[in-house]
Protein backbone atom coordinates (compact mmCIF):
# COMPACT_ATOMS: atom_id res chain seq x y z
CA UNK A 1 0.00 0.00 0.00
CA UNK A 2 2.84 2.40 0.85
CA UNK A 3 4.49 1.68 -2.51
CA UNK A 4 1.26 2.64 -4.29
CA UNK A 5 1.06 5.92 -2.34
CA UNK A 6 4.66 6.79 -3.24
CA UNK A 7 4.04 6.03 -6.91
CA UNK A 8 0.90 8.16 -6.92
CA UNK A 9 2.68 10.99 -5.11
CA UNK A 10 5.63 10.91 -7.53
CA UNK A 11 3.30 10.94 -10.56
CA UNK A 12 1.38 13.91 -9.17
CA UNK A 13 4.64 15.76 -8.44
CA UNK A 14 5.84 15.13 -12.00
CA UNK A 15 2.56 16.46 -13.44
CA UNK A 16 2.73 19.56 -11.22
CA UNK A 17 6.33 20.29 -12.26
CA UNK A 18 5.44 19.80 -15.94
CA UNK A 19 2.43 22.15 -15.70
CA UNK A 20 4.47 24.73 -13.79
CA UNK A 21 7.25 24.59 -16.39
CA UNK A 22 4.85 25.18 -19.29
CA UNK A 23 3.43 28.45 -17.94
CA UNK A 24 4.95 31.69 -19.12
CA UNK A 25 7.04 33.58 -16.61
CA UNK A 26 6.12 36.86 -15.01
CA UNK A 27 8.66 39.65 -14.72
CA UNK A 28 8.67 42.22 -11.92
CA UNK A 29 10.51 45.48 -11.36
CA UNK A 30 10.14 47.27 -8.03
CA UNK A 31 11.64 50.24 -6.28
CA UNK A 32 14.03 48.82 -3.67
CA UNK A 33 13.61 51.83 -1.38
CA UNK A 34 9.83 51.35 -1.06
CA UNK A 35 8.29 49.80 2.06
CA UNK A 36 5.23 47.95 0.77
CA UNK A 37 3.93 47.20 4.27
CA UNK A 38 2.95 50.89 4.60
CA UNK A 39 0.40 50.62 1.79
CA UNK A 40 -3.13 49.62 2.77
CA UNK A 41 -5.48 51.01 0.07
CA UNK A 42 -5.59 51.29 -3.70
CA UNK A 43 -7.64 52.95 -6.40
CA UNK A 44 -7.72 52.88 -10.20
CA UNK A 45 -5.91 55.49 -12.24
CA UNK A 46 -8.46 57.18 -14.48
CA UNK A 47 -7.40 57.30 -18.11
CA UNK A 48 -8.24 60.43 -20.13
CA UNK A 49 -10.83 60.03 -22.87
CA UNK A 50 -8.22 60.81 -25.52
CA UNK A 51 -6.37 57.55 -24.66
CA UNK A 52 -9.46 55.38 -24.98
CA UNK A 53 -10.30 53.89 -28.35
CA UNK A 54 -12.55 56.17 -30.32
CA UNK A 55 -15.96 54.90 -29.24
CA UNK A 56 -14.70 51.31 -29.18
CA UNK A 57 -13.37 50.84 -25.66
CA UNK A 58 -13.55 47.25 -24.53
CA UNK A 59 -15.65 47.46 -21.36
CA UNK A 60 -15.67 43.70 -20.88
CA UNK A 61 -11.87 43.55 -20.89
CA UNK A 62 -11.72 46.46 -18.47
CA UNK A 63 -14.25 44.82 -16.14
CA UNK A 64 -12.39 41.47 -16.20
CA UNK A 65 -9.02 43.14 -15.52
CA UNK A 66 -10.39 45.17 -12.61
CA UNK A 67 -12.14 42.14 -11.09
CA UNK A 68 -9.03 39.96 -11.37
CA UNK A 69 -6.69 42.62 -9.99
CA UNK A 70 -9.02 43.75 -7.20
CA UNK A 71 -9.65 40.17 -6.07
CA UNK A 72 -5.95 39.31 -5.92
CA UNK A 73 -4.96 42.55 -4.17
CA UNK A 74 -7.73 42.17 -1.58
CA UNK A 75 -6.39 38.67 -0.83
CA UNK A 76 -2.99 40.31 -0.24
CA UNK A 77 -4.49 42.67 2.37
CA UNK A 78 -5.13 45.81 0.31
CA UNK A 79 -8.60 47.27 -0.04
CA UNK A 80 -10.12 49.43 -2.75
CA UNK A 81 -11.19 52.98 -1.83
CA UNK A 82 -12.48 55.93 -3.82
CA UNK A 83 -10.82 58.79 -1.87
CA UNK A 84 -7.18 59.21 -0.80
CA UNK A 85 -5.67 55.86 -1.79
CA UNK A 86 -2.10 54.86 -1.01
CA UNK A 87 -1.55 53.22 -4.42
CA UNK A 88 -2.87 54.08 -7.87
CA UNK A 89 -3.24 51.08 -10.20
CA UNK A 90 -2.91 51.10 -13.95
CA UNK A 91 -2.75 48.29 -16.48
CA UNK A 92 -2.04 47.86 -20.15
CA UNK A 93 -3.11 45.02 -22.43
CA UNK A 94 -1.56 44.47 -25.83
CA UNK A 95 -2.23 41.69 -28.34
CA UNK A 96 0.03 41.47 -31.36
CA UNK A 97 1.03 39.00 -34.06
CA UNK A 98 4.35 37.28 -33.51
CA UNK A 99 6.31 34.54 -35.19
CA UNK A 100 7.63 31.62 -33.19
CA UNK A 101 9.73 28.73 -34.33
CA UNK A 102 8.06 25.38 -33.83
CA UNK A 103 9.98 22.11 -33.92
CA UNK A 104 8.61 18.64 -34.49
CA UNK A 105 10.34 15.29 -34.43
CA UNK A 106 10.62 13.46 -37.75
CA UNK A 107 10.54 9.66 -37.94
CA UNK A 108 10.93 7.27 -40.86
CA UNK A 109 8.07 5.01 -41.91
CA UNK A 110 8.22 1.47 -40.55
CA UNK A 111 8.34 -1.19 -43.23
CA UNK A 112 8.70 -4.92 -43.93
CA UNK A 113 11.37 -6.24 -46.24
CA UNK A 114 10.93 -9.64 -47.86
CA UNK A 115 13.85 -12.03 -48.05
CA UNK A 116 14.42 -15.53 -49.32
CA UNK A 117 16.05 -18.07 -47.00
CA UNK A 118 18.02 -20.48 -49.21
CA UNK A 119 18.41 -23.09 -46.43
CA UNK A 120 14.67 -23.49 -45.77
CA UNK A 121 13.65 -22.46 -49.30
CA UNK A 122 11.00 -20.12 -47.89
CA UNK A 123 10.21 -16.46 -48.13
CA UNK A 124 10.11 -14.45 -44.92
CA UNK A 125 9.95 -10.84 -43.90
CA UNK A 126 11.94 -8.61 -41.59
CA UNK A 127 10.27 -5.75 -39.75
CA UNK A 128 12.18 -2.45 -39.65
CA UNK A 129 10.63 -0.09 -37.04
CA UNK A 130 10.52 3.66 -37.53
CA UNK A 131 13.69 5.55 -36.64
CA UNK A 132 14.29 9.07 -35.41
CA UNK A 133 15.61 11.16 -38.29
CA UNK A 134 15.88 14.55 -36.56
CA UNK A 135 13.70 17.61 -36.07
CA UNK A 136 11.88 19.82 -38.53
CA UNK A 137 11.63 23.51 -37.60
CA UNK A 138 9.24 25.97 -39.18
CA UNK A 139 7.88 29.42 -38.34
CA UNK A 140 4.39 29.68 -36.91
CA UNK A 141 2.32 32.85 -36.61
CA UNK A 142 0.69 33.30 -33.17
CA UNK A 143 -1.13 35.98 -31.18
CA UNK A 144 0.86 37.10 -28.14
CA UNK A 145 -0.92 38.91 -25.33
CA UNK A 146 1.07 41.07 -22.93
CA UNK A 147 -0.42 42.30 -19.65
CA UNK A 148 1.42 45.00 -17.71
CA UNK A 149 0.38 46.10 -14.22
CA UNK A 150 1.78 49.33 -12.77
CA UNK A 151 1.51 50.57 -9.17
CA UNK A 152 2.09 54.26 -8.50
CA UNK A 153 2.52 55.92 -5.11
CA UNK A 154 -0.41 58.35 -4.83
CA UNK A 155 1.58 60.87 -2.75
CA UNK A 156 4.71 61.14 -4.90
CA UNK A 157 3.39 60.01 -8.35
CA UNK A 158 6.39 57.69 -8.55
CA UNK A 159 6.14 54.19 -10.04
CA UNK A 160 6.93 51.78 -7.21
CA UNK A 161 6.12 48.41 -8.78
CA UNK A 162 5.56 47.04 -12.28
CA UNK A 163 4.91 43.47 -13.40
CA UNK A 164 4.25 41.96 -16.81
CA UNK A 165 3.85 38.65 -18.59
CA UNK A 166 3.49 37.59 -22.21
CA UNK A 167 1.63 34.49 -23.31
CA UNK A 168 0.11 33.02 -26.46
CA UNK A 169 -3.62 33.81 -26.68
CA UNK A 170 -6.25 32.07 -28.78
CA UNK A 171 -7.76 35.09 -30.50
CA UNK A 172 -7.29 38.83 -31.00
CA UNK A 173 -8.84 39.44 -27.59
CA UNK A 174 -7.75 38.10 -24.22
CA UNK A 175 -10.36 35.97 -22.46
CA UNK A 176 -11.30 36.24 -18.78
CA UNK A 177 -9.57 32.94 -18.02
CA UNK A 178 -6.33 34.13 -19.66
CA UNK A 179 -6.54 37.42 -17.75
CA UNK A 180 -7.07 35.60 -14.44
CA UNK A 181 -4.09 33.27 -14.95
CA UNK A 182 -1.79 36.08 -16.13
CA UNK A 183 -2.74 38.38 -13.24
CA UNK A 184 -2.22 35.49 -10.83
CA UNK A 185 1.30 34.83 -12.18
CA UNK A 186 2.20 38.53 -11.98
CA UNK A 187 0.82 39.20 -8.50
CA UNK A 188 2.36 36.00 -7.13
CA UNK A 189 5.60 38.00 -7.17
CA UNK A 190 4.10 41.03 -5.40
Amino acid sequence: MKLLNWKLLSIMAFIAMFAWGCASTAHVEKDPSTDFSAYRTFSWLEKPDSLKLKGRSNELLEKNMKMALSGRLEKNGLREVRNRPDILLDYDVQVERATRTRSESVYSQPYYRPFFNPYTRRWGSIYYPSQFLGTDSYPESVNEGTITITMIDAQTDKTIWQGWTTDVVNSRNITAKEIESSVGRILKKF
